[in-house]
């Protein structure tokens, strides 16, 4: 990719930002050489990596890389086993120590998913429950199975190498007492030294303390003295090392401990030489692993730079663009990662399908330049391997070179060497451009006399054209946007413009051309309406005619847009209702049930008072034993309300049974293997057994083999054996598995909202809510997990792969949410 693309598309700002993600010295050294590739394979694997970089980011936090730096040159004197120093060895052991904690991040993204919570034994007694419960192992794989698996099985942190140096060297100028045997010994002699040399010197400081000029203890040449003062010397016996700077006072080491000093200094060679062992001893240790320990410096500061494209992905909120070699661009809601996210107004552009030239027109300030640098720099991010900022499903071609002719200066006053400047460049683009080329031009002619600059634009675009290079160039002319509309192949597009607000709204309309403001902007300006009119009065029929087709299409437009939007809202409001219709008849339905069962209930209870009633009053007239007729009419009527009773609570007791098969079999119809369903039971199972004369026969769910009436099956067309988990009980009574299944399909709900969690925590509990779907027999259900940076999306898509029982999954349609959900099918 020529170098001069790369700065007019501000490449390197780009790269800077992504530099400032990156954590270590070398994976800074990796971003400043990244370069566009042209290498389809090799664009997929570096985006793969970015992707995998994003969900391990998403799902396990971040990582960091500093302390990553190029030891290179001591791995080549460890080469030669020459000693290394104590901050070599330091350097070395920064490698290893990220090393490590990169191994520790891998295993922790390659742990088990935490198991489910254990189900009732009815449940899991469920065959096809059982079957469908996820492999560990399986789910191991899974989590460790992305693009930078490999680089982390290929880290080695000689952990045991690296804790010894550790352990040995406190910093670059101190080794630790016990990093040997030999060490240890010689500073202890050498702290005792030092303790009688203390004492001895405390000793002369309290008994000579008037031929001091202080009383302190001090340091000469590696030697303890005393400040003696000058006129005092010769009462002092002892060695002289150093005087001050007037002379007054001698620093003399008093005799006495002369001995003491040389036998530190001794110690202190001795002490240097078990260092030295320690360090030679260390270095020994690493020299085996050297071709590991720069195989480690690879691929760590290829992680950290994986690493901070995830995190430049994220910031800018980009998603990974799809890469074809058919040099198609399909940019959606893209956003020019430069421009205040804030304030920057999204494009969809295309280019190579139906067109392989777009014209873009529009006002001064209009976004014009922005679109271009928006394609561009797409380019030039997603052939590097990085993300865009734009919707998911964005495409980009594979370019072998991007031109670019894009100049700052964009007013009237350009001269004839702004002219030459961007013709000496067209020339160069011409030369070098072919059909796998793309090319950018803004205001492609201008800087000279209009007549001429169009027709050199059209003719240079019309070159480009024959040569099936993309292009998309910018312009005023009105000449180019009538080549644009009669050239097959040629698409004009437009920058919307508000001539209400004198404003751009910056929005890319592909497919109809800009139409000249200049009239409408000097009018609420304040030009005077007679000089417009004039001015319009200039122009040719043609201009006139073209200018109101233009302002005709652009009427038709907003007005098509409008009406567009009014009919998606409809079909929202369609679906809204259509939902609020299915709920509320669902709510009827068990509103019916509740209340027949209700009115049964309160009946039952009418009857039973009117019994004790009349039992009261029966025991009554007999105590009185006054009229034997009146005995008899109440010993009638509490018999009818005794009958009434007893009919009322069998038809309670009937409402609350399992009901009956709905097609009777016939035993002789039966056969050994066939799928019935158990209606008592409320399951299906297969034929164990054919009936006996009693027309008993013997039934297998799963590991269940029960008695049944042939009265109570019958047959269904699917051979598959499943049931909601209950346990045989006795006839027309559910059992308490059964009861947890109907608790399950009533409170379980169609739809989980997973927005606002992070994927830590999401994922459990989606985990335990599509378990309960499941069991509750829904055939789907609805994830929303919103739209965001999309990692939690994929982090649900990624485990929705690994469950067994998930049928399929999509992203929701029109009305029903669109890429913010996920509609999950279940397998039957």
């Amino acid at each position: 990719m020529n170098e001069k693309v790369l700065h007019t598309l501000e490449f390197n700002k780009i790269k800077d930002r992504l530099t400032d993600c990156a954590s270590s010295q070398e994976g800074r050294k990796l971003v400043q050489a990244l370069l566009p590739s042209t290498d389809l394979a090799e664009i997929d694997r570096n985006l793969a990596e970015t992707d995998a970089a994003m969900l391990r980011i998403g799902l396990y936090g971040t990582l960091s890389f500093s302390g990553v730096k190029d030891v290179r040159d001591s791995l080549k004197r460890l080469e030669i086993a020459a000693s290394l120093s104590a901050a070599e060895l330091l350097s070395i052991s920064g490698v290893l120590t990220v090393a490590g904690r990169a191994k520790a991040y891998a295993r922790d993204s390659e742990k088990t998913p935490e198991a489910p919570k254990p189900v009732p034994r009815a449940v899991r007694l469920n065959a096809h429950y059982t079957k469908n419960q996820p492999d560990p192992e399986k789910l191991r794989e899974d989590a460790a199975d992305d693009a930078l698996s490999p680089y982390f099985r290929d880290i080695e942190p000689l952990s045991p190498v690296n804790k010894e140096i550790i352990r040995c060297i406190l910093s670059e100028d101190e080794i630790a007492d016990d990093a040997s045997a030999g060490l240890f010994s010689v500073r202890k002699k050498k702290h005792a030294l030092e303790e009688r040399i203390h004492t001895t010197l405390n000793g002369i400081l309290n008994g000579s303390r008037a031929l001091l000029q202080d009383a302190v203890i001090t340091m000469r040449d590696g030697r303890y003295c005393l400040p003696v003062k000058a006129e005092y010397k010769s009462s002092f016996p002892g060695m002289v090392h150093d005087q001050s700077a007037t002379g007054s006072t001698l620093f003399i080491e008093p005799m006495n401990i002369v001995k003491l000093n040389n036998d530190i200094r001794e110690l202190e060679a001795d002490e240097k030489k078990e260092i030295e062992k320690v360090l030679d001893t260390l270095s020994g240790s690493l020299m085996p692993y050297t071709n590991e320990i720069r195989r480690n410096i690879e691929i760590l500061a290829h992680l950290d730079f994986v690493f901070a494209k995830a995190k430049l992905a994220a910031s800018m909120r980009a998603t990974r663009p799809v890469l074809n070699d058919h040099y198609y661009i399909n940019i959606l809601q893209g956003r020019h990662p430069l421009i205040d996210p804030k304030k920057v107004v999204p494009i969809t552009v295309y280019l190579g399908k139906e067109f392989d030239l777009l014209v873009i027109t529009g006002p001064n300030t209009g976004g014009k330049t922005v679109c271009l640098k928006t394609i561009g720099l797409f380019q030039l991010m997603g052939q590097s391997g990085l993300f865009i900022p734009a919707a998911e499903g964005s495409e980009l071609g594979v370019f072998e070179e991007i031109f670019a002719d894009i100049g700052d200066e964009q007013s009237i006053e350009q001269n004839l060497s702004t002219f030459s400047a961007h013709m000496t460049n067209t020339v160069r683009i011409l030369s070098e451009a072919d059909s796998h080329s793309l090319c950018l031009f803004d205001e492609l002619g201008a800087g000279t006399d209009p007549t001429e600059g169009a027709a050199l634009a059209m003719a240079i675009l019309n070159f480009l054209h024959n040569m099936k290079t993309r292009t998309v160039a910018t312009t005023h002319y009105a000449e180019i946007k009538v080549y644009a509309l009669s050239t097959e192949g040629v698409e004009n597009a437009s920058c919307e413009f508000d001539v209400n607000t004198l404003s751009p709204t910056y929005r890319l309309l592909i497919g109809v051309p800009g139409k000249s403001n200049a009239f409408a902007i000097s009018q609420k300006l304040g030009l005077p309406s007679y000089i417009i009119e004039d001015a319009k009065s200039r122009l040719e029929n043609e201009d006139v005619k073209f200018e109101d087709v233009i302002a005709s299409l652009e009427e038709s437009r907003v007005t098509v847009e409008r009406e567009r939007e009014e009919i998606a809202r409809y079909k929202a409001e369609i679906e809204e209702y259509k939902r609020r219709a299915r709920e509320n008849s669902r709510g009827v339905e068990k509103g019916r049930d509740k209340i027949l069962q209700k009115a049964r209930e309160e009946a039952a209870q009418i009857l039973a008072d009117a019994k004790e009633t009349a039992d009261s009053i029966v025991k009554e007239l007999r105590k009185q034993e006054q009229n034997g007729a009146a005995v008899f009419e109440a010993d009638q009527t509490r018999s009818t309300l005794n009958k009434k009773l007893r009919e009322t609570q069998a038809s309670l007791s009937a409402a609350q049974k399992v009901k009956g098969p709905a097609q009777p079999v016939s035993a002789k119809s039966l056969r050994i293997g066939d799928t019935v369903h158990v209606a008592s039971m409320n399951l299906n199972a297969t034929v164990s057994t054919l009936p006996d004369r009693n027309g008993k026969l013997y039934v297998t769910a799963g590991i269940i083999r029960t008695q049944v009436s042939v009265r109570d099956i019958e047959l269904v067309d699917t051979g598959k054996v499943s049931g909601p988990g209950l346990e045989p009980t006795k006839k027309g009574k559910k059992s308490h598995a059964g009861n947890i299944r109907m608790q399950k399909t009533m409170s379980i709900s169609p739809e989980i909202n997973l927005i606002g969690q992070t994927t830590a925590e999401a994922i459990p509990e989606l985990q335990k809510y599509l378990d309960d779907a499941y069991l509750a027999h829904l055939p789907q259900v609805r994830v929303v997990h919103g739209r965001g940076t999309g990692v939690l999306r994929k982090a649900v898509h990624a485990q929705l792969k690994k469950l067994k029982y998930v049928d399929s999954f999509r992203l929701g349609e029109f009305g029903e949410g669109q890429d913010g959900v996920t509609i999950v099918m279940f397998k039957k």
